[in-house]
């Protein structure tokens, strides 16, 4: 279970980092499913990407250190969140694909919150 726990906490940490570096610099060209990065206001592109980055990094930097291991699970949760809201906005423009992906999103990063609070806590340096 640790092992499946570190390797969803780094592919989606990872993932989650980078969408959220991608809301401060959102590139010409991207595809036709992140399209809606173009319209984002300012203000969410700020809130979301920091709060993607923020829970990214959570979902490792925590584990390696092993300072505030409780953030991993907290990461997790805030990025279900964030999902939630995701979900939310693109129901609002009827993109169903990309509410499924949040929808599979949100499920891992809920099970990973679960698992590193319940299943597999992360020891910190006292412990």
């Amino acid at each position: 279970m640790n092992l499946l726990l570190w390797i969803l906490q780094v592919l989606f940490g990872v993932y989650f980092t980078g969408v959220g570096v991608l809301h401060f610099v959102v590139p010409q060209g991207l595809p036709a499913t992140m399209s809606w990065m173009y319209e984002l206001s300012p203000a969410l592109h700020l809130v979301s990407g920091t709060a993607e980055i923020l829970g990214g990094l959570g979902l490792i930097l925590p584990g390696l250190t092993k300072i505030q291991t409780r953030l991993t699970p907290q990461a997790g949760a805030g990025l279900g969140l964030v999902m939630i809201g995701a979900i939310w906005w693109h129901s609002q423009r009827g993109e169903f694909q990309s509410i499924v992906l949040n929808l599979l999103l949100a499920a891992v990063v809920a099970f990973i919150a679960y698992g590193r609070w319940k299943l597999k806590p992360l020891a910190g340096r006292n412990d």
